[in-house]
């Protein structure tokens, strides 16, 4: 989310933590570490895909340090909703491509494979060009990719919505909610604002038209994107009292 804290870093104070530990408890850990030395809790929390959903497990765990909770084209909080993710994902790309996701597959199982960060940015590159409605601009290779950590915190993550657990931590989460959700995110809208809505106690949901995954690369979306952000972040603000 490079580029979101470049814009908002112009009126507001920002911290762009990058999770390098290979558990959820380790990222978990990292973050409020970074909030606790460098931050002035409780403040606004804002995660992409992941991230967002890093944020929702610990804005449960502390929620003493976050003021606000803001999830961007968030990942699916159910297991039947991530069931046709990658299905839509693959048919939006041509038929050579759909052949070179299927190789980079392979070879991220393949055991004896090696350079698997590469394979893993090549392939997350793919995806994001699926992801992407219409884009300004299409980074399409990860600046930083680790397979391992990859693979460890998603199997994790995956477990714990399989199992119901990451669901059941919305009842602890005591600050406000709000996704913000592309129409054209392969993540299906509903798998976020069906199941936060009766979880969370103080959820909003916002949808984004002609947006892909990635609103900041969005055309079309990008200035209402920022626009919503704002205007998020300034409701937040502690207000203060006149003498």
């Amino acid at each position: 989310m490079a580029p979101v804290a470049r814009e908002l870093a112009a009126g507001h104070g920002v911290l762009e933590p990058i999770q390098r530990a290979d558990s959820i408890a380790g990222q978990v850990e990292e973050l409020r570490g970074a909030i606790v030395d460098r931050g002035s809790p409780p403040l606004v929390l804002i995660g992409s895909s992941w991230g967002a959903m890093l944020g929702f497990i610990f804005s449960a765990r502390h929620p003493e340090l976050v003021r606000k909770l803001i999830l961007v084209g968030s990942g699916v909080y159910e297991e039947a909703s991530a069931a046709r993710i990658q299905e839509t994902r693959v048919s939006r790309l041509s038929h050579e491509e759909q052949q070179l996701a299927e190789t980079l597959a392979e070879t991220l199982d393949d055991p004896a494979a090696s350079d698997k960060d590469r394979v893993l940015a090549r392939l997350g590159g793919l995806m994001t060009k699926a992801d992407a409605y219409d884009p300004a601009a299409l980074d399409t290779e990860a600046p930083e990719c680790s397979f391992p950590i990859h693979r460890a915190v998603w199997s994790e993550a995956q477990e714990l919505r399989r199992s119901g657990e990451l669901l059941g931590l919305a009842p602890q989460i005591r600050c406000p909610v709000v996704a913000i959700h592309g129409d054209y995110d392969p993540h299906p809208a509903e798998g976020i604002q069906s199941p936060l809505s009766s979880a969370v106690n103080d959820f909003r949901f916002i949808l984004l038209k002609n947006c892909g995954h990635l609103p900041w690369i969005e055309r079309q979306a990008k200035d209402e994107f920022f626009a919503l952000l704002r205007r998020e972040l300034q409701e937040s603000l502690p207000r203060t009292e006149c003498p």
